[in-house]
């Protein structure tokens, strides 16, 4: 159990030594305080550039206004439409990612094959590694036209394309998340289960899915919040009218998003005006939205996590299916939900194409809610356990059908000359080879920043400190900054580093603002990697003489290494595919020649596809190939911790 540290711990050893390690543990205590001090400065900075507007516009009018027209003769500041369009957007996308999501996770979790599910896994945190820019581009090119095509309106930019393509990016979230929890249910409560004569699916649907409500209800929860903070995949794809569709089912309208609007305006607004500080009280409103979702869901997984390593007087795990479970069960309950499922989606496609498929839509859910109860129970199952494997189906489906048409585009782009040579003519010759090294330096940088900080944070968590009210303090702050929106660490960089330390838009801000966004991550992983080494491996080494930090660096680090390097390549590969962080902080579209100082700016491949796919006509192929190259890149780096982490956990299982 870790301790606070003290010279009392080692009598033994001389004062120098003991100097030096109250000295070691006071750098661990900055590193974890560094967090804390991120949280203070970006809501120090966030809220006092947006307070002019709060002030100048008033609250209520700037949350309730039903225009946002900052660049008109007589401007307006009001988010409504921008709230309402992050809504939409979001509420689609749980619509499209929930059902996939919470089936691919039960398949996974209590149907799947081991090898079956080693091969799926991997397949599926793959779309997590995929860069959201690339997303973007994909639905730009793909999606929004297919859209258009098939529902016959003059753009398919639309709340239903920023839906389906957030459904998508939040599917591994969700997945990861109801697994977890799925597999925390007790063993014990599926084979009560069938001892009394219970189905298979009956087990999992009345038994393991209510006592894993929590977890699953937290991974919609963190879902939400993907969607809610996403910046560069909406703002391709969304239309960024900001105006409230009419009927506000209407998914086929265009709108804005809060994000979408700060990824849109801040590059170009005068800095100071009324206009610069109604976009960072914007920030500020989409900060609390995203902290308030994230903290909810933290909350509830802190609370499974307590449930199901709690021990009962039997020391059986205390998972307890709740009390919206039971609930949900009920029968009448349940005819209620299907009947305003229906109506719901009625309405949704009879917005989208009139009368005949609305009522298309109900004769179909009709039928089936008659059919259903009339099936017996080996009927019911196979039935279940077939929409699962479409579902995992789907999935699948969706991730080839994005890298076959990236990769089947992309691939005779890439040459010698594209890899190894500057853009031309706008990026439509040339290469793209200032953009590869120029990603490389931001990573390299930003990890360079990160990790010495992240690892100590954790060495000072789980080796040196009791639970307390300072650990309390720095695991928020921890959370509040993985929650923190991509955009928000952006407009932290372009107001902190960019303008009040004067940086510029140089390679230097985009590192730090890089690393600050990947710091909570090297923090949860180094630390969970610690707490999985055996504490009989300290007590050893102390009872052997060895000082707290010899104990650390000697016996502890070596067999967490492992998970330490998989968090830092998880890291590195989400630096590698961020654009939104660096949009004001570090990059430029086009520069003749590689950054000569860390005051330089630079080129990125996730900036460089963003401006190619939205601003540069007849580039295609070289689009395509910047893609394959990001996404090479990116992925190459999942890869690898994919695979340290298989090897970790088949040593620890020999």
């Amino acid at each position: 159990m870790p301790q606070t540290f003290t010279a009392a711990d080692a009598p033994r050893i001389s004062k120098p030594r003991a100097s030096r390690e109250l000295a070691i543990y006071g750098v661990w205590l900055l590193c974890a305080l560094v967090s804390v001090i991120s949280v203070f400065f970006i809501l120090l900075f966030l809220v006092g550039d947006g307070l002019p507007a709060f002030r100048e516009i008033g609250l209520v009018p700037f949350l309730t206004g039903a225009t946002w027209s900052p660049t008109f003769v007589i401007p307006a500041y009001g988010i409504l439409p921008l709230i309402v369009g992050t809504l939409l957007v979001t509420l689609t996308a749980m619509v499209f990612a929930v059902p996939l999501s919470i089936a691919s996770a039960i398949y996974l979790s209590e149907l799947a094959p081991y090898r079956v599910k080693a091969a799926i896994k991997p397949a599926i945190e793959l779309l997590a590694g995929i860069p959201s820019v690339v997303f973007g581009f994909f639905g730009l090119i793909v999606l929004v036209e297919w859209i258009r095509v098939t529902f016959a309106v003059p753009s398919g930019e639309s709340v239903l394309a920023g839906g389906i393509l957030l459904g998508v990016m939040s599917l591994p979230t969700i997945i990861s998340v109801t697994e977890d929890a799925l597999s925390a249910v007790p063993r014990e409560f599926r084979e009560g289960s069938l001892a009394l004569g219970a189905t298979r699916w009956q087990t999992i649907i009345r038994v393991v899915v209510p006592a894993a409500i929590s977890g699953i209800t937290a991974a919609i929860i963190l879902g939400m919040g993907r969607a809610i903070g996403e910046t560069m995949a909406v703002l391709m794809v969304t239309g960024n009218a900001a105006i409230i569709p009419s009927p506000i089912t209407n998914i086929l309208s265009p709108v804005r998003t809060l994000t979408g609007t700060l990824g849109i305006e801040m590059g170009e607004v005068a800095i100071g005006s009324l206009h610069y500080h109604a976009l960072f009280a914007v920030a500020t409103v989409l900060l609390l939205i995203t902290l308030a979702v994230n903290l909810g869901a933290t909350s509830i997984l802190k609370r499974l996590k307590a449930q199901t390593t709690g021990e009962g007087k039997c020391g059986q795990a205390k998972v307890k299916p709740s009390r919206l479970a039971g609930i949900m069960s009920h029968p009448l309950i349940g005819t209620v939900l299907l009947a305003l499922a229906a109506l719901l989606v009625a309405a949704v496609i009879g917005s989208m194409g009139g009368l005949v498929y609305a009522g298309a839509a109900l004769v179909v859910i009709t039928v089936l809610a008659l059919l259903l109860p009339r099936l017996s129970r080996q009927q019911s199952q196979q039935l279940a356990f077939a929409l699962l494997y479409a579902a995992v189906g789907a999935v699948i489906l969706i991730l080839g059908i994005i890298l076959f048409n990236i990769f089947s585009n992309g691939l005779p782009a890439l040459s010698w000359e594209f890899l190894t040579t500057g853009p031309r003519d706008l990026g439509r010759q040339g290469g793209i080879f200032p953009a590869i090294v120029g990603t490389l330096y931001l990573v390299a940088g930003s990890m360079a920043f990160a990790l010495p900080l992240g690892v100590g944070a954790a060495v000072y968590l789980a080796e040196y400190q009791r639970e307390n009210r300072l650990t309390y303090v720095i695991r928020t702050a921890v959370d509040l900054l993985n929650g923190t929106p991509s955009i928000v660490f952006g407009l932290f960089g372009f107001t902190f580093l960019v303008l009040f330390l004067n940086f510029g838009v140089s390679l230097l801000a985009g590192l730090i603002t890089l690393g600050l966004m990947i710091l909570p991550t090297i923090i949860r992983t180094t630390e969970e990697a610690l707490r999985q080494v055996p504490q009989g491996l300290r007590e050893g080494s102390l009872a052997l003489g060895a000082t707290r930090w010899q104990t650390i660096s000697r016996v502890v680090l070596a067999p967490a290494a492992p998970g330490i390097i998989t968090g830092g390549i998880l890291s590195i590969g989400r630096a590698a595919g961020e654009t939104a962080p660096i949009l004001f902080t570090a990059v430029v579209f086009s520069q003749r020649n590689l950054p000569g100082s860390v005051f330089d700016p630079v080129m990125a491949l996730p900036y460089h596809l963003f401006i190619l796919a939205t601003n540069v006509p007849g580039a295609e192929t070289n689009k395509y190939g910047t893609a394959v190259v990001l996404i090479l890149l990116v992925c190459a780096f999942y890869a690898v911790a994919i695979y340290i982490r298989n090897r970790y956990h088949t040593t620890l299982r020999l």
